[in-house]
């Protein structure tokens, strides 16, 4: 994403459904652990598009209900059900 956006002001050039389809995942590059230093232009990105009004009231609906599932996930038997398990 760093690169295709080196280059252009959205993912497809204009402001599109890719757009709308990666944020409300690329939002959490720190949960991820990812330095967002090293992504300069994903950083802007996210800047521009958490600046519009329909996108900021669209990543708050149910921010309630994400922050208490948030809250539960930082429980370790909980991470062991998600996480880390192997193909049987």
């Amino acid at each position: 994403m760093n690169t295709q956006l080196e280059t252009r002001d959205f993912l497809a050039g204009e402001y599109s459904i890719a757009d709308m389809a990666c944020i409300g995942w690329a939002i959490l590059w720190e949960r991820q652990g990812q330095d967002i230093n090293q992504f300069p232009h994903l950083e802007k990105w996210l800047e521009r598009m958490q600046a519009r009004p329909a996108v900021a009231k669209g990543l708050n609906i149910g921010i309630e209900k994400r922050q208490a599932t948030q809250a539960k996930m930082k429980d370790k038997e909980q991470q062991s059900v998600l996480f880390g398990q192997k193909a049987r």
